[in-house]
């Protein structure tokens, strides 16, 4: 008795910070805890947003490789866990075509897009300060005008560069092979730091410079400007090292970021920018909306009707699952598009069903003659592996479809198997922990003899 109102209070816990985090303008003592503005994003498909034509800066050779690599490089800057449907796509075999969803404005994209360019480690005597512009033989060397077909909308941060001295580029983001953000506990001096491992080609140069520039600095320098400028404390051999600093956990990872996703192998600019509105709009939101509910109130009905007492457990037990759920997407910052609000709609099918074959097991043994405590327990044990590999072989099938996703570029498949394995996740917790508790707790209060009016056995 004294866990399972260890658990009703859990639940309640859970319950109440998941209302905070659902309501349509969170509380701002929870935005501080958290850092971070929640609010739920729509994806293109249901609130519109900004569509870029991006294409290979005029003079650079390229192929089609170069660009199907450029399009996942800014895939995965952007996008990385595929929640935020922001896609990146090769058209007409010469063009990306971008669309970020949400967005309203030309600045806003302008600061994603200059996020994700070309990546350098440049050579100084001395360092220089963060976000100055430098120039470098890399980019002199490879870039000429740039010349559009149409009046970009928003200024491309590669078609110009600085006057001044022009610094010489080491290696390239091409270079790197990986980079990681770990800490040593057995060497606090450390602290945190940034190890990066170098391509066969880049770790010989990386080597022959840093042996003969100890002491100065290797600056990382992404699209002109620069990001940070460590010094060469001894030479690097053997194609890896660390990147050491005052560095939180917050700045490591960003420019683990930068190293990691920095590079295109070829430099963009905008050809074509505009915003674009929904392609079905807020009306036909609204009737999704109202069809979900729908659907929800008959198969609530369905379970209060048929399994009674039980059914009414479940439908508090999926409303709790959704909140959850929700709170979840929103702390993830997903973007809701109609495949990844098909996922969340799939997997709440799957929470029913899991309390189908449990209260349909339970009420087998009731009627078998047992009493109401040993059916419950068995009715459990012997719907358990059922849910286990029904759910284990929906969670497959996610994984596969995010892999698919990750592979191809689809960011909309991605997303809705993100959704989808969310919400199965959810949704099998809440069929067995939150159900079973709420059943627990109840079956106090009932009188023996009115079970089977409550339980319809």
């Amino acid at each position: 008795m004294k866990r399972r109102h260890v658990y009703l209070i859990i639940i309640a816990v859970i319950v109440a910070v998941v209302v905070l985090l659902d309501l349509p303008q969170t509380p701002s003592f929870v935005n501080s805890i958290l850092g971070r503005q929640l609010k739920t994003t729509l994806g293109l498909d249901l609130t519109g947003g900004v569509q870029v034509l991006l294409a290979p800066q005029a003079g650079f050779p390229f192929t089609a490789s170069n660009l199907d690599d450029a399009a996942k490089i800014l895939q995965n800057r952007t996008n990385a866990l595929g929640v935020a449907e922001i896609t990146f796509q090769i058209a007409g075999g010469q063009y990306i075509l971008a669309e970020f969803p949400d967005v309203k404005n030309q600045d806003a994209v302008n600061a994603i897009i200059q996020e994700t360019g070309l990546l350098e480690f440049v050579g100084s005597d001395t360092p220089l300060a963060p976000d100055t512009v430098i120039q470098t033989d890399y980019t002199n060397a490879a870039s000429t005008t740039p010349t559009v077909t149409e009046t970009p909308l928003i200024s491309n941060p590669l078609q110009t560069t600085p006057s001044g001295p022009v610094y010489h580029t080491v290696i390239t983001g091409a270079d790197l092979n990986s980079v990681s953000v770990t800490s040593n506990p057995n060497n606090p001096t450390l602290g945190i730091y940034i190890e990066f491992t170098l391509k066969p080609d880049g770790a010989t140069k990386f080597a022959d410079y840093t042996t003969a520039h100890v002491g100065q600095y290797l600056m990382i320098v992404l699209d002109h400007k620069v990001f940070s400028s460590p010094r060469i404390d001894s030479a690097i051999t053997g194609g890896k090292g660390i990147i050491q600093g005052s560095f939180t956990s917050d700045t490591a990872n960003q420019l683990a970021t930068v190293l990691r996703y920095g590079s295109l192998p070829v430099p963009l600019e905008i050809v074509q920018n505009r915003v674009i509105g929904p392609t079905l709009g807020q009306d036909s939101l609204n009737k999704s909306i109202l069809a979900g509910l729908i659907g929800f109130a008959i198969a609530s009905i369905f379970m209060i009707i048929y399994y009674r007492l039980p059914g009414v457990l479940a439908v508090l037990s999926m409303l709790v699952y959704a909140s959850v759920t929700y709170a979840i997407f929103r702390l993830l910052s997903v973007t809701l598009t109609l495949p990844g609000i098909t996922g969340f709609l799939l997997s709440t099918g799957g929470a029913l069903d899991a309390n189908i074959l449990i209260f349909e097991r339970m009420r087998e043994e009731l009627r078998s003659g047992k009493n109401l405590l040993t059916s419950i327990d068995l009715g459990w044990k012997r719907a358990w592996p059922s849910i286990r590999d029904s759910n284990i072989s929906t969670l497959v099938t996610s994984v596969i479809l995010f892999w698919f996703g990750s592979a191809s570029g689809a960011s909309i498949v991605k997303g809705f198997a993100l959704t989808l394995a969310i919400g199965i996740i959810v949704s099998l917790v809440s069929a067995i922990f939150v159900t079973r508790t709420f059943l627990d707790i109840t079956i106090d209060f009932i009188k023996p003899s009115s079970h089977k009016t409550w339980f319809g056995a």
